[in-house]
């Protein structure tokens, strides 16, 4: 009787996808969020100027010079965390609008943006964008554009709604021009807002749209 080959084994199959992290880089990705969570926070209450790398590294547990194994320079770590606001900024508009299904109206959807942008700008955690409209002239000229582009993407998602309340006659303004008012007059309030007084976001996006388009429902 002629020997039987033998089958080889089957190799396991291969793992899809991204490799899964080691702890040590999971740890350096924490490490490196904390770094830019606190700088954001330092930022904004301290200023880019008045704020040291190692006013950072204290504040996020770590020795002096670890912020330089993550950023080159301060510098570097200011863009990071404008990147990062925009990031989250995005995402969380995007899951914002998602909630609220096909058929929500342009008012509805105006007024859920106009929400979620001072959720943004005054909510928990905060201090990400508040730090990008004030400390942008510390980027140099290529953070600058890389950041605006993450900015127009933003506001870019307006747009269709603030044109449909315009064909509505609900917006009276071009809704190009609009945008810049509407953002300009959303932003400004992370100089006056407290936390503490009488409006809370909700009622602050009521008297918003009441502004906007003459109609909060």
């Amino acid at each position: 009787m002629p020997p039987v080959a033998s089958i080889p084994d089957t190799p396991p199959a291969a793992r899809r996808g991204r490799p899964r992290k080691t702890e040590e880089e999971r740890d350096e990705g924490n490490r490196r969020q904390a770094l830019i969570a606190e700088a954001a926070r330092l930022f904004r209450t301290k200023g880019f100027d008045g704020t040291s790398t190692r006013d950072i590294a204290a504040a996020a547990g770590m020795q002096s010079g670890s912020p330089f194994y993550f950023f080159q320079s301060k510098h570097a770590l200011l863009h990071a965390v404008m990147q990062e606001g925009m990031a989250r900024a995005e995402a969380s508009q995007a899951a914002a609008l998602d909630a609220l299904g096909a058929r929500a109206s342009a008012q509805e959807r105006l007024r859920t943006l106009v929400r979620h942008h001072f959720e943004v700008l005054l909510g928990a955690g905060s201090d990400f964008i508040p730090v990008m409209l004030y400390e942008w002239r510390s980027l140099d000229a290529a953070q600058q554009q890389e950041v605006r582009a993450l900015k127009d993407a933003y506001e870019a998602t307006w747009m269709p709604v603030l044109r449909a309340l315009h064909r509505a006659g609900r917006l009276k303004a071009r809704p190009e021009v609009a945008r810049l008012f509407i953002f300009g007059a959303l932003n400004w309030a992370v100089q006056w807002f407290s936390d503490g007084g009488k409006l809370t976001l909700d009622e602050l996006t009521r008297q918003a749209l009441l502004l906007f388009t003459g109609d909060d429902a």
